[in-house]
Protein backbone atom coordinates (compact mmCIF):
# COMPACT_ATOMS: atom_id res chain seq x y z
CA UNK A 1 0.00 0.00 0.00
CA UNK A 2 1.28 3.81 -0.72
CA UNK A 3 0.71 6.23 1.50
CA UNK A 4 1.81 9.85 0.49
CA UNK A 5 1.24 13.08 2.29
CA UNK A 6 0.54 16.83 1.27
CA UNK A 7 -0.29 20.11 3.17
CA UNK A 8 -2.17 22.54 1.42
CA UNK A 9 -3.65 26.25 2.70
CA UNK A 10 -6.54 27.72 2.12
CA UNK A 11 -7.36 31.43 2.91
CA UNK A 12 -10.99 32.06 4.53
CA UNK A 13 -11.17 36.20 4.28
CA UNK A 14 -12.36 38.00 7.10
CA UNK A 15 -15.74 39.49 6.75
CA UNK A 16 -16.88 43.02 5.47
CA UNK A 17 -18.88 44.58 7.79
CA UNK A 18 -21.97 43.20 8.22
CA UNK A 19 -20.90 40.41 6.42
CA UNK A 20 -20.95 37.13 7.67
CA UNK A 21 -17.41 35.03 7.64
CA UNK A 22 -18.36 31.81 4.86
CA UNK A 23 -17.56 31.01 1.44
CA UNK A 24 -19.99 28.60 -0.72
CA UNK A 25 -22.48 26.12 0.74
CA UNK A 26 -23.45 22.92 1.05
CA UNK A 27 -27.09 20.79 0.87
CA UNK A 28 -29.12 17.96 1.65
CA UNK A 29 -26.22 14.70 1.80
CA UNK A 30 -28.22 11.48 3.17
CA UNK A 31 -25.17 8.85 3.33
CA UNK A 32 -27.02 5.82 4.29
CA UNK A 33 -25.50 2.57 3.57
CA UNK A 34 -26.66 -0.02 4.45
CA UNK A 35 -30.46 -1.07 4.78
CA UNK A 36 -32.47 -0.70 8.20
CA UNK A 37 -31.35 -3.48 10.24
CA UNK A 38 -28.56 -5.10 8.48
CA UNK A 39 -25.96 -3.47 9.78
CA UNK A 40 -23.31 -6.52 10.84
CA UNK A 41 -22.74 -7.98 14.30
CA UNK A 42 -19.69 -6.06 14.19
CA UNK A 43 -20.51 -2.78 13.95
CA UNK A 44 -20.21 0.04 16.51
CA UNK A 45 -23.24 2.05 17.03
CA UNK A 46 -20.83 5.63 17.56
CA UNK A 47 -23.34 8.20 15.43
CA UNK A 48 -27.18 9.19 15.75
CA UNK A 49 -27.76 8.90 12.54
CA UNK A 50 -31.34 10.30 12.39
CA UNK A 51 -29.91 13.51 14.08
CA UNK A 52 -26.85 13.98 11.25
CA UNK A 53 -29.84 13.38 8.44
CA UNK A 54 -31.43 16.36 10.51
CA UNK A 55 -28.44 18.47 10.99
CA UNK A 56 -27.66 18.11 7.01
CA UNK A 57 -31.75 18.48 6.50
CA UNK A 58 -31.80 21.97 8.03
CA UNK A 59 -28.45 22.87 6.65
CA UNK A 60 -30.15 22.20 3.26
CA UNK A 61 -33.33 24.36 3.76
CA UNK A 62 -30.78 27.51 4.58
CA UNK A 63 -30.84 30.63 2.40
CA UNK A 64 -27.60 30.71 0.96
CA UNK A 65 -25.97 27.00 1.47
CA UNK A 66 -23.50 26.84 -1.07
CA UNK A 67 -21.65 29.43 1.27
CA UNK A 68 -20.15 26.64 2.92
CA UNK A 69 -19.86 24.28 -0.11
CA UNK A 70 -15.49 25.67 -0.15
CA UNK A 71 -14.49 22.52 1.14
CA UNK A 72 -16.08 19.72 -1.20
CA UNK A 73 -15.57 21.62 -4.09
CA UNK A 74 -11.83 21.97 -3.23
CA UNK A 75 -11.75 18.31 -2.17
CA UNK A 76 -14.29 17.36 -5.78
CA UNK A 77 -11.74 18.44 -7.63
CA UNK A 78 -8.74 17.10 -5.96
CA UNK A 79 -10.76 13.64 -6.49
CA UNK A 80 -11.42 13.83 -9.97
CA UNK A 81 -7.67 14.37 -10.78
CA UNK A 82 -6.87 11.30 -9.45
CA UNK A 83 -9.60 10.31 -11.94
CA UNK A 84 -7.47 11.60 -14.43
CA UNK A 85 -4.15 10.19 -13.06
CA UNK A 86 -5.85 6.79 -13.71
CA UNK A 87 -4.78 5.90 -17.45
CA UNK A 88 -7.85 4.10 -18.07
CA UNK A 89 -11.09 5.01 -20.03
CA UNK A 90 -14.14 4.29 -17.15
CA UNK A 91 -17.59 4.92 -19.65
CA UNK A 92 -19.58 4.56 -16.74
CA UNK A 93 -19.45 6.01 -12.87
CA UNK A 94 -21.10 5.96 -9.76
CA UNK A 95 -20.96 8.96 -7.63
CA UNK A 96 -22.10 8.00 -4.02
CA UNK A 97 -22.89 10.69 -1.62
CA UNK A 98 -22.61 12.94 -4.81
CA UNK A 99 -24.12 16.24 -2.57
CA UNK A 100 -23.95 19.23 -5.25
CA UNK A 101 -22.27 17.07 -7.49
CA UNK A 102 -18.70 18.39 -6.81
CA UNK A 103 -16.38 15.60 -8.25
CA UNK A 104 -19.06 15.44 -11.48
CA UNK A 105 -18.33 19.12 -12.43
CA UNK A 106 -14.53 18.05 -12.95
CA UNK A 107 -15.50 15.18 -15.35
CA UNK A 108 -16.16 15.63 -19.04
CA UNK A 109 -15.49 11.74 -20.37
CA UNK A 110 -17.24 9.77 -18.06
CA UNK A 111 -21.43 9.11 -17.66
CA UNK A 112 -21.54 9.71 -14.25
CA UNK A 113 -24.44 8.54 -12.00
CA UNK A 114 -25.84 10.52 -8.42
CA UNK A 115 -26.76 8.03 -5.93
CA UNK A 116 -27.05 8.63 -2.33
CA UNK A 117 -29.09 5.98 -0.91
CA UNK A 118 -28.35 2.29 -0.11
CA UNK A 119 -26.39 0.77 -2.37
CA UNK A 120 -28.13 -2.05 -4.38
CA UNK A 121 -27.27 -4.21 -7.91
CA UNK A 122 -25.61 -1.75 -9.86
CA UNK A 123 -22.53 -2.60 -11.72
CA UNK A 124 -19.93 -0.03 -12.18
CA UNK A 125 -16.36 0.55 -13.65
CA UNK A 126 -15.48 3.49 -11.43
CA UNK A 127 -17.23 4.38 -8.02
CA UNK A 128 -16.48 7.63 -6.19
CA UNK A 129 -17.42 8.70 -2.81
CA UNK A 130 -16.57 11.88 -0.76
CA UNK A 131 -16.64 13.15 3.06
CA UNK A 132 -19.65 10.97 4.12
CA UNK A 133 -18.01 7.59 5.29
CA UNK A 134 -16.92 9.36 8.96
CA UNK A 135 -20.37 9.46 9.64
CA UNK A 136 -20.79 5.38 8.82
CA UNK A 137 -20.98 3.69 11.81
CA UNK A 138 -20.52 0.15 10.26
CA UNK A 139 -17.51 1.32 7.87
CA UNK A 140 -16.27 -2.36 7.04
CA UNK A 141 -19.65 -3.45 5.71
CA UNK A 142 -20.15 -0.04 3.78
CA UNK A 143 -16.78 -0.97 2.11
CA UNK A 144 -17.61 -3.86 1.97
CA UNK A 145 -20.76 -3.51 -0.27
CA UNK A 146 -19.11 -1.03 -2.36
CA UNK A 147 -16.52 -3.68 -3.59
CA UNK A 148 -19.64 -5.60 -4.36
CA UNK A 149 -20.96 -2.83 -6.36
CA UNK A 150 -18.31 -2.97 -8.93
CA UNK A 151 -17.12 -4.92 -11.70
CA UNK A 152 -14.35 -6.84 -11.79
CA UNK A 153 -10.95 -4.53 -12.60
CA UNK A 154 -12.94 -1.40 -11.64
CA UNK A 155 -12.07 1.10 -9.11
CA UNK A 156 -13.41 2.85 -5.86
CA UNK A 157 -12.07 6.38 -5.34
CA UNK A 158 -13.25 8.11 -2.09
CA UNK A 159 -12.14 10.82 0.54
CA UNK A 160 -12.84 11.01 4.37
CA UNK A 161 -11.99 13.45 7.08
CA UNK A 162 -9.05 12.29 9.19
CA UNK A 163 -7.84 11.85 12.53
CA UNK A 164 -6.12 15.02 12.78
CA UNK A 165 -9.20 17.19 11.25
CA UNK A 166 -10.09 20.09 13.48
CA UNK A 167 -7.06 19.52 16.30
CA UNK A 168 -7.29 23.18 17.29
CA UNK A 169 -10.75 23.33 17.77
CA UNK A 170 -10.37 20.39 19.64
CA UNK A 171 -7.82 20.89 22.18
CA UNK A 172 -9.36 24.73 22.68
CA UNK A 173 -12.43 23.59 23.85
CA UNK A 174 -10.79 20.97 26.01
CA UNK A 175 -8.21 22.84 27.73
CA UNK A 176 -11.05 25.41 28.54
CA UNK A 177 -13.80 23.07 29.40
CA UNK A 178 -11.39 21.40 31.65
CA UNK A 179 -10.44 25.00 33.27
CA UNK A 180 -14.05 25.77 33.67
CA UNK A 181 -15.66 22.70 34.53
CA UNK A 182 -13.17 20.38 35.75
CA UNK A 183 -13.42 18.06 32.89
CA UNK A 184 -14.27 18.09 29.47
CA UNK A 185 -16.52 15.90 27.08
CA UNK A 186 -15.84 14.84 23.26
CA UNK A 187 -16.81 17.90 21.15
CA UNK A 188 -15.55 16.50 18.13
CA UNK A 189 -16.84 13.47 16.11
CA UNK A 190 -14.02 10.64 16.39
CA UNK A 191 -12.06 9.78 13.23
CA UNK A 192 -10.85 6.95 11.64
CA UNK A 193 -6.81 6.60 11.57
CA UNK A 194 -4.72 6.60 8.76
CA UNK A 195 -3.27 2.97 9.16
CA UNK A 196 -7.22 1.61 10.24
CA UNK A 197 -8.37 2.44 6.75
CA UNK A 198 -5.28 0.60 5.27
CA UNK A 199 -7.00 -2.37 6.72
CA UNK A 200 -10.23 -2.07 6.39
CA UNK A 201 -9.82 -1.55 2.51
CA UNK A 202 -7.62 -4.69 2.81
CA UNK A 203 -10.23 -6.52 4.83
CA UNK A 204 -13.19 -5.72 2.29
CA UNK A 205 -11.27 -7.20 -0.56
CA UNK A 206 -9.66 -4.02 -2.31
CA UNK A 207 -6.51 -4.89 -4.01
CA UNK A 208 -3.71 -2.21 -5.39
CA UNK A 209 -4.21 0.22 -2.34
CA UNK A 210 -3.09 3.88 -2.05
CA UNK A 211 -4.22 5.81 0.37
CA UNK A 212 -2.99 9.55 0.44
CA UNK A 213 -3.40 12.57 2.84
CA UNK A 214 -3.47 16.14 2.61
CA UNK A 215 -4.01 18.90 4.83
CA UNK A 216 -6.28 21.52 4.17
CA UNK A 217 -5.92 24.37 6.35
CA UNK A 218 -8.73 27.41 6.40
CA UNK A 219 -8.29 30.48 7.68
CA UNK A 220 -11.17 32.27 9.70
CA UNK A 221 -12.02 35.54 11.71
CA UNK A 222 -12.69 33.67 14.71
CA UNK A 223 -13.61 30.23 16.69
CA UNK A 224 -17.25 31.25 15.91
CA UNK A 225 -17.24 32.08 12.51
CA UNK A 226 -15.54 28.03 12.38
CA UNK A 227 -18.03 26.67 13.94
CA UNK A 228 -21.00 28.54 12.66
CA UNK A 229 -19.25 27.44 9.32
CA UNK A 230 -18.89 23.69 10.21
CA UNK A 231 -23.12 23.51 11.29
CA UNK A 232 -23.61 25.44 7.75
CA UNK A 233 -22.21 22.41 6.33
CA UNK A 234 -24.23 20.17 8.57
CA UNK A 235 -21.09 19.04 10.19
CA UNK A 236 -21.65 19.39 13.73
CA UNK A 237 -21.11 16.97 15.96
CA UNK A 238 -23.47 13.90 16.33
CA UNK A 239 -21.80 11.16 18.52
CA UNK A 240 -24.11 9.55 20.88
CA UNK A 241 -21.13 10.37 23.80
CA UNK A 242 -21.76 14.14 22.69
CA UNK A 243 -22.48 16.83 25.78
CA UNK A 244 -25.86 18.57 24.80
CA UNK A 245 -24.60 21.80 26.45
CA UNK A 246 -21.67 23.71 26.33
CA UNK A 247 -21.54 26.78 28.98
CA UNK A 248 -21.34 30.39 27.44
CA UNK A 249 -17.96 30.89 29.68
CA UNK A 250 -16.35 28.42 28.49
CA UNK A 251 -17.10 29.22 25.09
CA UNK A 252 -15.85 32.00 25.29
CA UNK A 253 -13.10 30.58 27.14
CA UNK A 254 -12.34 28.77 24.35
CA UNK A 255 -12.39 31.09 21.67
CA UNK A 256 -9.69 33.11 23.92
CA UNK A 257 -7.64 29.81 24.06
CA UNK A 258 -7.89 29.57 20.32
CA UNK A 259 -6.94 32.30 19.51
CA UNK A 260 -3.89 32.81 22.03
CA UNK A 261 -2.19 28.74 20.48
CA UNK A 262 -3.01 29.76 17.42
CA UNK A 263 -3.83 33.03 16.05
CA UNK A 264 -1.96 33.90 12.70
CA UNK A 265 -0.41 37.30 12.10
CA UNK A 266 -2.53 39.21 11.05
CA UNK A 267 -5.03 37.93 13.62
CA UNK A 268 -7.10 35.10 11.89
CA UNK A 269 -7.35 31.71 13.20
CA UNK A 270 -6.60 28.40 11.39
CA UNK A 271 -8.37 25.67 11.17
CA UNK A 272 -7.07 22.08 9.93
CA UNK A 273 -8.99 19.54 7.71
CA UNK A 274 -6.95 16.23 7.48
CA UNK A 275 -8.28 14.22 4.20
CA UNK A 276 -7.80 10.59 3.65
CA UNK A 277 -7.92 9.70 -0.10
CA UNK A 278 -8.09 6.11 -0.83
CA UNK A 279 -7.89 3.85 -3.78
CA UNK A 280 -8.99 0.22 -4.38
CA UNK A 281 -9.49 -1.92 -7.23
CA UNK A 282 -12.11 -5.48 -7.49
CA UNK A 283 -9.65 -8.22 -8.04
CA UNK A 284 -9.56 -9.10 -11.92
CA UNK A 285 -7.23 -12.03 -13.07
CA UNK A 286 -5.62 -9.39 -16.09
CA UNK A 287 -4.31 -7.47 -12.78
CA UNK A 288 -0.60 -7.20 -12.22
CA UNK A 289 0.45 -9.50 -9.07
CA UNK A 290 3.29 -9.83 -6.83
CA UNK A 291 5.91 -12.66 -7.70
CA UNK A 292 5.84 -15.51 -5.40
CA UNK A 293 8.40 -15.60 -2.30
CA UNK A 294 11.37 -16.88 -2.81
CA UNK A 295 11.52 -16.47 -6.75
CA UNK A 296 13.74 -13.22 -7.04
CA UNK A 297 17.33 -14.25 -8.56
CA UNK A 298 18.57 -10.80 -7.05
CA UNK A 299 19.27 -9.86 -3.61
CA UNK A 300 18.90 -6.32 -2.48
CA UNK A 301 23.16 -6.24 -1.38
CA UNK A 302 23.88 -6.97 -4.97
CA UNK A 303 21.68 -4.05 -5.55
CA UNK A 304 24.73 -1.95 -5.54
CA UNK A 305 27.04 -4.22 -8.26
CA UNK A 306 23.79 -3.61 -10.41
CA UNK A 307 25.43 -2.28 -13.64
CA UNK A 308 28.09 -4.45 -13.62
CA UNK A 309 25.68 -7.28 -13.44
CA UNK A 310 24.01 -5.82 -16.12
CA UNK A 311 26.96 -5.49 -18.27
CA UNK A 312 28.16 -9.38 -17.27
CA UNK A 313 24.55 -10.19 -18.98
CA UNK A 314 24.57 -8.18 -21.61
CA UNK A 315 28.41 -10.30 -22.73
CA UNK A 316 26.75 -13.48 -21.86
CA UNK A 317 23.63 -13.01 -24.72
Amino acid sequence: MLRLTRVWLLWRRPPAAGVPAKNLGLRKVASGVSPPGSASPRAVNIFDRDLKRKQKNWAARQPEPRKFDYLKEEVGSRIADRVYDIARDFPLALDLGCGRGYIAQHLNKVSLFHYRKPLESFSKQTLQKMLCLHWVNDLPRALEQIRYVLKPDGVFLGAMFGGDTLYELRCSLQLAETEREGGFSPHVSPFTAVNDLGHLLGRAGFNTLTVDTDEIQVNYPGMFELMEDLQGMGESNCAWNRKALLHRNTMLAAAAVYGEMYRNEDGSVPATYQIYYMIGWKYHDSQARPAERGSATVSFGELGKINSLMSQEKKSQ
